[in-house]
């Protein structure tokens, strides 16, 4: 088992405060029109600003102490993270605007993330880089199969595939700090807890995002099973997102794992290469 980095040398965090759908009126059912999707991702971005803000503190605990350029890639994390929370804050604003209560699927991520800021600091590193995992498998999902965001208004798809190429920037920092906050623990001991971790994570995090999606349903009249056997076969049959999910959590556990394992910048960059400019908001010098 290794437990030194194999984060690609030189590698680019880049800083974009891009905004997005400022001039657009929210649609209820964005995405293509179908109410299973849009309630899919809908209950995905009502967990990412209590969530993103609990990645950043879990990351900058171990800030102080980390190496270069480890501490210059945590600060870059910290940037990408705190967009990326307020364009979905933005997000579900319009959701809201476009009829949705959100309220009971916000306050059961943020019970759920109360729930792991009450572990001991280094467990809530290991949630985080468990839930970075997750967020990097998707963004890989969306950003190779252009039928995942297929239909969707295109303001929501510019945001969710730029929110991905950032996932994918990112996607090591967490465990690479993991792997410095645990440089002196046993290598099975380590290797344990990240599992532990992982398999805690997973449950939650399905739990959370399918009873925020029903709650979601049910204000829209479908939480029927003929909306659910659609949504289950668009998210789990091949080459849906959440397969490949399923699939990545097992890879995380294996000794000697490191997200870069799976270099997929080449991706991101093509993605990258495929936004139209968004609006952007000059960085403060």
């Amino acid at each position: 088992m290794t437990d030194t980095t194999q984060t690609p040398a030189g590698l680019v965090i880049e800083k974009r405060n891009w905004k997005f759908g400022r001039d657009m009126q929210p649609r209820r059912w964005w995405h293509g029109g179908d109410a299973g999707r849009t309630a899919f991702y809908n209950a995905l971005s009502s967990t990412f600003p209590v969530g993103e803000k609990f990645f950043m503190s879990a990351v900058r605990h171990y800030r102080d102490g980390a190496p270069e350029p480890l501490r210059e890639q945590i600060d870059d994390f910290i940037f990408q993270e705190s967009t990326h929370s307020r364009e979905h804050i933005f997000f579900n604003r319009q959701a809201r605007d476009a009829g949705y209560d959100l309220a009971s699927a916000e306050d059961r991520a943020a019970r759920t993330i109360a729930w792991a800021k009450r572990r001991l600091p280094l467990m809530q590193l290991a949630a985080t880089c468990a839930l970075e995992h997750f967020t990097a498998l998707l963004a890989n999902a969306v950003l190779s199969d252009p039928a995942h965001l297929a239909g969707a208004d295109i303001e929501a798809q510019r945001m969710w595939r730029w929110h991905a190429i950032e996932e994918i920037e990112h996607k090591a920092v967490a465990y690479d700090t993991w792997l410095h906050a645990t440089r002196s623990t046993p290598r099975w001991m380590s290797w344990s807890l990240r599992s532990l971790a992982m398999l805690s994570a997973a449950v939650r995090f399905h739990w959370v995002v399918f009873r925020n999606t029903r709650d979601l349903l049910q204000q829209d009249g479908c939480n029927d099973r003929a909306t659910w056997r659609r949504l289950l076969a668009w998210l789990y049959d091949y080459p849906g997102p959440m397969r490949l999910l399923a699939r990545g959590i097992l890879d995380y556990l294996r000794p000697g794992f490191h997200p870069w394992q799976h270099d997929d910048r080449a991706l991101a960059k093509r993605a990258l290469a495929s936004l139209t400019p968004p609006l952007i908001t000059p960085l403060p010098r």
